[in-house]
């Protein structure tokens, strides 16, 4: 059975990649990296070089396995699309996703140009999200190439949100995370960043997941905002087997 992960929008992941490289300001305190730090101490063989980027073939088809149904954020120890990750391994995954009807796969990268410029040679069917990391105002153009890529969902993941993001045009968007940093050095959320990005979802239909209020004791800081949790799921997802895990909220 695949573990559990405490991530509050996903049930399980599957990390046929592990290793990064720091691309922007919201990579400063990476929770991946520092987990990968501590494996590595550990004697874990997997990160046996540590937060290098390691590709582990082993695991490409292991969601083959799962057949009860399930919501799985892909390489949360990396990113999909990072440049030392060649093409035919990238398709490898994307077959293995083709092939789990039974599951949503949600893809996460901060590289949406190189998401872009791969996009048009992957098969994007209906179970697999496409996201990409926005921080702060800086980063906004990863959200315009999202917005060209032929996924079934796409999706926003606005954290850690180190400043704010005003005028988004989430015409071509189905769902927005935001959360705050957490962890040792977290830099805090100012909670009049994060109003105006529900306002703008409201606005524009798109559903919203509040994740955390983040800080160095993420739990005591809670996930609610307004007197509520949000923990929506996109609206064209509702049909799809997996989606089911959020209803009971």
């Amino acid at each position: 059975m695949p573990a559990k992960t405490k991530i509050e929008w996903t049930e399980t992941t599957w990390n046929p990649v592990t290793g990064c490289t720091k691309v922007s300001a919201g990579c400063q305190n990476c929770y991946a990296e520092r987990m990968a730090r501590r494996l590595h101490a550990m004697g874990q063989e997997r990160y046996k070089h540590g937060f290098r980027v390691t590709l582990h073939d082993d695991l490409v088809h292991l969601p083959l396995k799962w057949m009860k149904p399930r919501i799985i954020f892909v390489n949360s120890m990396s990113d999909l699309f990072h440049e030392d990750i060649p093409f035919s391994f990238i398709e490898k995954v994307f077959a293995t996703m083709s092939r789990c009807p039974q599951h949503i796969f949600q893809v996460l990268t901060k590289r949406s140009e190189r998401l872009l410029e791969l996009a048009p040679r992957l098969k994007w069917h209906e179970n697999i999200w496409m996201g990409v990391s926005i921080e702060d105002e800086k980063e906004k153009r990863r959200l315009e190439n999202l917005s060209r890529i032929p996924a079934f969902i796409r999706f926003l993941s606005c954290e850690p949100l180190i400043g704010p993001l005003n005028q988004l045009n989430l015409e071509k968007i189905h769902w927005v995370i935001v959360g705050g940093e957490s962890g040792p050095g977290a830099r805090p959320m100012n909670p009049l960043w994060v109003e105006p990005i529900l306002n703008q979802c409201r606005e524009q239909n798109v559903r919203f997941f509040f994740k955390q209020w983040g800080g160095v004791w993420k739990k005591r800081a809670g996930r609610i905002l307004n007197g509520k949790i949000y923990s929506e799921l996109p609206q064209r997802a509702y049909n799809h087997p997996s989606a089911h895990i959020f209803f009971a909220e």
